[in-house]
């Protein structure tokens, strides 16, 4: 893989990487988005979000929101295990978006990317969807962080946004600095969600939280793992682990 250049957007500088199959994104030396012409998975945090998206207990999702766009990996995956899904996204960064859409083929997910600030566009929406996804970090000079804290406002308006038997699926980084962030985040969520399950890869510093009334169990994300053709990829799904944090 070899480095093409640096695009600085209003938020962040990215470095692209890319080799004659793959792309990447690069923010503070971390990969921030990945696209690969054959392939699907990298066995981090894009795969556990996407799994998440299939613990509804009454099923297949018909809507989700994705909340932090970035690259559009997960929007990827998310396309091809739910061919059918209304896919939305939010981000903020639209020099980010069209870069994806050049070098990442966000078009090809047939997602409707809005333009916007994620919690202002919540404070006004209306719409109810099966799957809420939120990704919100900003790049920081030396690492990531979360853009606003998850708190029971922010969390008063997802819940006001999910349809019927719908799920969070919430990104939280788990590396040195983030600890006290985890523990909060899992703290607010107890208190406005009955089932809370956490999902973790061993090659990723990332723990999804997916949060509802109710959330399916591991083997509901293994029936998926014959729906990625390449064996790289079914190695990486069957490595998803989920874990019931209440």
């Amino acid at each position: 893989m070899r480095r093409i250049g640096h695009f600085h957007t209003r938020f962040q500088t990215i470095t692209l990487w890319k080799s004659d199959l793959a792309t990447e994104f690069r923010v503070t030396g971390a990969i921030h988005a990945w696209f690969h012409r054959k392939r699907f998975l990298t066995g981090l945090a894009w795969d556990l979000l996407a799994a998440a998206a299939l613990l509804r207990p009454d099923g297949k999702p018909k809507s989700i929101l994705m909340l932090g766009v970035a690259g559009g990996t997960a929007l990827r995956i998310l396309r091809h295990l739910l061919p059918d899904v209304s896919l939305t996204g939010i981000d903020l960064d639209s020099e980010l978006i069209e870069l994806a859409r050049r070098e990442m083929a966000l078009g090809e997910t047939r997602s409707e990317i809005i333009i916007a600030d994620a919690y202002a566009w919540m404070a006004e929406n209306k719409q109810k969807f099966d799957v809420i996804i939120d990704d919100l970090y900003l790049a920081g000079d030396d690492d990531v962080f979360r853009a606003e804290s998850c708190d029971q406002a922010w969390l008063g308006l997802i819940q006001r946004a999910l349809a019927p038997g719908g799920l969070l699926a919430l990104n939280l980084v788990t590396g040195p600095g983030h600890r006290a962030k985890q523990i909060a985040t899992r703290a607010a969520l107890a208190e406005h969600f009955p089932k809370i399950r956490s999902l973790r890869t061993e090659g990723s510093m990332n723990e999804v939280l997916v949060a509802g009334q109710d959330v399916a169990s591991g083997s509901q994300i293994a029936k998926y793992e014959s729906a990625f053709a390449d064996p790289r990829d079914r190695k990486f799904w069957s490595k998803i682990t989920l874990r019931k944090i209440r």
